[in-house]
C-alpha cells in the first residue's frame, strides 16, 4: 500500500496517480480485473485493472457505465479509462456506504422490504434506458440457454431428482426472450449494492452488464437475494412491476429458475467441492420452493406476500 506523502509516485503510469496516498488492493468479487480502493486529498475511488487484451470489451463496459449514470442511477459513476503499464484501468467514483448484503440481516423486515423496493424501482429505471441501434442483438439467447443445459446434463455432477427440473426447462425455453432485450446490470443482488446514508440502495459492479431479456435480471434472486433477505426479494419483484407482476413473469422466471439452479451445479465445479455443494442446496431449495417445478409463482413469494397484507 502506499503511504500518504508518496506524491512522486506514477502508479502503472496512470494519470494523476502521483496524488494518489493511499492504495489498498480488493480481494472480494468473482471478476478476473485487479481492484483497488485508491485514496486522495480525502476522497476515494476504485481502480480496475485488465489486461491488454480486454481493451475493447473493457472500453465498451466504460461506455455503458457512462450511460447508465446520465440517468441519474445511483451507481458508482464512471471517471476515467484508458492503457497503462498494466493492460487497461478505469477509475470509477467509490460508492460511501455498507455493503447492502451484509446491511439487510440488521434491519426491520418492513425495512428491507422497502429497501427491495427502491431496488425494483431502480432497476425498472435502468431497463427503460433505449437500447443503442449497435447494441441490439441479432439473435436471442435460446441456443445459448440450450448449450448450458447440454453442458450439465454432460458434466458428470446431476442433482438428485434433476429430472423434473430439466424437463420443465426442455418444455418451456421456448417461452424466454418474449419482451424485447434491455440493457443489463448483469449481477443484480445485494452484494452489489450499498447502502447510502440517505436509505437508499446504490449499485455497483457493473462489469457483467449485457442486453438480454429483462426478465433474466431476476435470476440472481433464486440463486442467492433470498439468502440475504425473502422481504428484499418480494420488495424488488414488487417494486419493479408496481404492485402489478404479470402471470407470465412467473412463467418465465421458473424456467430460469431450473436452468441456472441446474447449471450453477456445473459452473461451480472449477471453484471446488463447497461451491458445488453450495449450489446443489440452493437447487434442492427451488425444487421445493417450486415443488418439483409443478407450480409456478414459489411459495417464498406467495408466503411473504400474504403475511404483508
Amino acid at each position: 500500500m502506499l503511504k500518504p506523502g508518496r506524491k512522486e509516485f506514477m502508479y502503472f503510469g496512470i494519470p494523476g496517480s502521483q496524488n494518489w496516498e493511499q492504495v489498498q488492493a480488493i480481494h472480494k468479487g468473482w471478476s478476473s480485473d485487479r481492484k483497488c480502493k485508491l485514496l486522495s486529498e480525502g476522497s476515494s475511488c476504485l481502480l480496475r485493472l485488465s489486461t491488454a487484451e480486454q481493451y475493447a470489451a473493457k472500453q465498451k463496459e466504460f461506455l455503458i457505465i457512462q450511460k447508465y449514470a446520465a440517468e441519474g442511477i445511483a451507481m458508482s459513476q464512471p471517471l476515467a479509462f484508458g492503457r497503462c503499464e498494466e493492460g487497461v484501468y478505469m477509475l470509477l467514483s467509490w460508492v460511501e456506504g455498507e455493503e447492502l448484503k451484509t446491511a439487510l440481516p440488521k434491519l426491520p423486515q418492513a425495512e428491507q422490504y422497502r429497501l427491495g423496493r427502491c431496488a425494483g424501482e431502480l432497476l425498472r429505471r435502468l431497463h427503460h434506458i433505449p437500447l443503442a441501434p449497435e447494441d441490439v442483438p441479432e439473435q436471442s439467447k435460446h441456443a445459448r440457454q440450450r448449450a448450458k443445459l447440454e453442458r450439465y446434463l454432460a458434466c458428470g455432477r446431476r442433482a438428485p431428482n434433476d429430472a423434473a427440473a430439466v424437463s420443465h426447462v426442455q418444455k418451456n425455453l421456448h417461452k424466454i426472450w418474449s419482451l424485447p432485450p434491455v440493457y443489463q446490470h448483469g449481477d443484480f443482488h445485494p452484494g452489489n449494492m450499498v447502502l447510502l446514508s440517505s436509505g437508499a440502495p446504490a449499485l455497483i459492479d457493473f462489469n457483467r452488464w449485457e442486453v438480454s431479456d429483462p426478465y433474466e435480471e431476476f435470476c440472481r434472486i433464486e440463486l442467492f437475494t433470498i439468502e440475504d433477505s425473502l422481504p428484499f426479494s418480494v420488495g424488488q419483484i414488487d417494486g419493479y412491476f408496481a404492485d402489478a407482476v404479470p402471470a407470465d413473469f412467473w412463467e418465465i422466471q421458473s424456467v430460469y429458475a431450473a436452468l441456472n439452479g441446474l447449471c450453477s451445479i456445473c459452473w461451480a465445479i472449477p471453484y471446488g467441492e463447497e461451491e458445488v455443494q453450495g449450489m446443489l442446496r440452493r437447487f434442492a431449495r427451488s425444487m421445493t420452493y417450486y415443488e418439483g417445478f409443478t407450480r409456478r409463482v414459489p411459495t417464498w413469494y406467495e408466503a411473504y406476500s400474504a403475511n404483508k397484507k
